[in-house]
């Protein structure tokens, strides 16, 4: 077990996404998985039922007593629903500026339920976007941080350009919701933007595929691994999680989070 990795994110009674597959994530990559949570959901495969906000002062407890004791190689953050959760986590994390932080910007579920208050959207601009070693949206949530349209890989390209004016060094813009037999992701610096592209699997089990992706490649840095090593071994582990998903649930079904890579990765 190498990496330590903490996750401030919401948690999934379906086990899908959020804190669940978070810490499937890291342990199916070797890793030590450690958790604060801002919010309870009530979901499954079908849908969010009910979210239960938890204090931002109970987050600041959690993110400070376990960084106290048992310290960070990475931070990864998912859902952030308020500002005040974004805030508290903004203060605490800001106070480890050695700790590369992953964010997976979550605003809506898989099956469309909105999951950020809009005021939150300006505070994670403002305050957490500054912070972070990468950023991971899909472009819904390119779409809502930069203000423009997404339909097409020039527009990736262009958004991924916009993404990077908001303080952040690196973007790894996933293009899953373009239409299409492949799917590319962007991963973008300030000198360098790299396309990765594979075969679409069409499957309705990809619940919880940001959360998943984000995770897997704090792990990776939290391991020593470089950025792009990172992001490869991240996307290998997540479509191999999605092809060999375990089919359950009526709806958006989760992926399968044991599954192990080949040993060069």
């Amino acid at each position: 077990m190498r990496g330590r990795v903490l996750i401030v994110a919401g948690s999934d009674s379906g086990g899908g996404a959020g804190i669940q597959a978070d810490i499937k994530t890291v342990t199916a990559l070797g890793g030590y998985a450690m958790t604060a949570i801002t919010a309870l959901t009530a979901q499954n495969t079908l849908g969010v039922h009910g979210v239960m906000q938890v204090p931002p002062e109970f987050l600041r407890l959690q993110i400070e007593c376990v960084l106290a004791d048992l310290g960070a190689d990475a931070f990864k953050t998912g859902m952030l629903d308020t500002p005040e959760i974004i805030a508290t986590t903004a203060d605490c994390l800001r106070k480890w500026p050695d700790v590369k932080l992953v964010i997976d910007p979550v605003m809506v579920a898989k099956g469309g339920q909105w999951l950020m208050q809009t005021a939150a959207i300006a505070e994670m601009k403002r305050h957490l976007l500054p912070l972070a070693s990468l950023l991971t949206p899909n472009l819904p949530e390119a779409e809502v941080l930069c203000g423009m349209r997404i339909e097409s890989e020039d527009d990736m390209r262009r958004a991924a350009d916009a993404l990077l004016t908001l303080g952040v060094p690196a973007v790894l813009l996933k293009g899953g919701h373009l239409p299409g037999d492949e799917v590319v992701d962007l991963l973008a610096t300030e000198t360098k933007c790299e396309s990765f592209s594979a075969p679409r699997i069409h499957t309705r089990h990809t619940h919880g595929t940001g959360c998943t992706l984000a995770s897997a490649i704090a792990t990776g840095i939290a391991q020593g691994m470089d950025l792009r090593a990172a992001v490869v071994r991240a996307r290998d582990y997540v479509r191999l999680a999605i092809e060999t998903a375990p089919g359950y649930g009526a709806g958006a079904g989760p992926l399968n989070h044991a599954v192990t890579l080949p040993p060069e990765r």
